[in-house]
């Protein structure tokens, strides 16, 4: 496997990753909020108002719930003054109430917003008591239910595509480095050396030089007394005693 591979698969690993990660951060977060958080899971009490609920040892979680109509803003749905007494049934333990403010959660018109988080030393049927300024609100409530238990689900696809990201730069740093290693010389091909100031190398032969025979030499002054003859430079007696003349006739 070449070296290059390597680096190019881990990255192709890694975006996989992410894309996977960051979708099942998404899907997880919305049905936590919509399909398995049992908000209401124990039941609700109207506010004000009063009624028992048979409730269990443990953690339960109390949601103040109303209608609304059209959006609860950017803001998130607003709080009223809310009063709540718990009576626990004869020789149990009151429970641990500890406020605990939570986000908006809305579906169509409904919205819940979390308030407190109890804890309840045992199951039994418990008298809750409700108050609170909702002269606002249409058909306020407390419900009472529990989280979902995949709430760790999102965080565990926020790590997983945090390690999706380190493995990334990894393999980005990795194929830079491949890129920068320099590469070796084929077997039986010598590399080509180069020193300054070197003439180029000659890649043709220059033609071979002419030299002109004495021969040669009157026969091209020849020529050129013809040529002045034709043109009426010379007459025909000066062209007949230079061509003796060079001829060597006199």
């Amino acid at each position: 496997m070449r070296s290059a591979t390597v680096p190019r698969l881990l990255t192709i690993l890694a975006v996989v990753t992410m894309v996977v990660a960051g979708i099942g951060f998404i899907v997880t977060l919305i049905l936590n909020a919509f399909v398995f958080d049992k908000y209401n899971a124990y039941g609700e009490v109207p506010i004000p108002g009063s009624a028992q609920l048979q409730l269990p040892a443990g953690e339960v979680v109390i949601s103040f719930h109303t209608q609304i109509i059209g959006s609860a803003g950017g803001g998130g749905l607003p709080l009223p003054d809310l009063q709540m007494g718990i009576d626990p049934p004869a020789g149990v333990a009151e429970p641990t109430v500890n406020e605990s403010i939570g986000g908006t959660t809305t579906v169509n018109n409904d919205a819940r917003v979390r308030v407190w988080v109890a804890q309840f030393a045992e199951p039994g049927r418990y008298t809750i008591r409700t108050d609170g300024n909702v002269g606002a609100y249409l058909s306020p409530r407390l419900a009472f239910g529990h989280g979902s238990a995949w709430g760790a689900l999102p965080w565990w696809c926020a790590a997983v595509f945090g390690l999706a990201v380190v493995g990334l730069v990894i393999a980005r740093l990795w194929a830079a480095k491949v890129r920068r290693r320099p590469r070796p010389v084929a077997p039986g091909m010598p590399a080509p050396t180069f020193t300054i100031g070197d003439a180029p190398p000659v890649t043709h032969q220059p033609p071979p030089s002419y030299i002109p025979t004495e021969d040669g030499i009157r026969i091209e002054q020849l020529k050129t007394l013809a040529a002045l003859r034709d043109c009426g430079a010379l007459t025909d007696a000066e062209f007949e005693a230079e061509k003796r003349r060079l001829l060597g006739g006199g």
